[in-house]
């Protein structure tokens, strides 16, 4: 995979700066954002790292929930990471935004806490799992590890309702995650079975949480 080929934010046929206002309609953005944001409990003086930040939108609510924790952003996708600037800077919110794949995640220091969100629904199965190997490289011993995703359609509703994201992300990528890839993935690398601390259910599909410890 080179620079260039990622789905972009919005999917394939809207252009990022939709991105924001899609995730808003489709997703219940409120209700799963806050309790990721709860689970993940950032805290002052802690190093978090947002993979596959996009427009930023995690990365704003982490630092305005721990002011002094230095949250750093890091997204392949020029666009989205322009907005993101745009978006803090005129908050007034300082965080540091690199550009980079989730695979690269442990490239630029170990972190307190790694998080994504409706990343790895969109990338290919190689990049599923290098990025995620990479999120549990990024983290200090002991250590917070937290995904958000598009996981397991387990009921016959939400796997119907999830096709509007297969249309929209396209159906290679995200047919493994319906199919339970992450939860798969997971327990691997944690060495257990690994199931999700909360699951919330919106007009394309449930949205998983993950949470674990390295």
């Amino acid at each position: 995979m080179n620079a260039q080929e990622f789905t972009p934010a919005a999917g394939r046929f809207a252009p990022t700066g939709f991105y924001d206002r899609g995730v808003s309609l489709l997703t219940r953005e409120a209700v799963w954002r806050s309790e990721l944001l709860q689970l993940l409990g950032p805290a002052n003086g802690e190093t978090i790292l947002d993979v596959g930040c996009g427009t930023g939108s995690l990365a704003l609510l982490i630092k305005r929930a721990a002011p002094g924790a230095h949250v750093v952003g890091l997204d392949p996708d020029p666009q989205a990471l322009s907005i993101a600037r745009r978006k803090a800077n005129a908050a007034g919110i300082r965080i540091e935004w690199r550009q980079g794949f989730a695979r690269e995640a442990a490239d630029g220091g170990a972190f307190d806490k790694v998080v994504s969100s409706l990343v790895f629904h969109q990338v290919q199965v190689e990049e599923k799992k290098a990025g995620m190997a990479a999120m549990f490289a990024a983290a200090n011993a002991g250590g917070t590890i937290c995904i958000a995703d598009y996981a397991r359609q387990g009921a016959w509703p939400m796997r119907q309702l999830f096709r509007v994201i297969q249309v929209l992300d396209g159906r290679a990528n995200t047919e493994p995650n319906a199919n339970g890839f992450l939860e798969s993935e997971l327990s691997m690398l944690c060495g257990r079975v690994v199931d999700a601390r909360s699951a919330i259910n919106t007009p394309t599909g449930t949205i998983s949480i993950f949470l674990e410890k390295k």
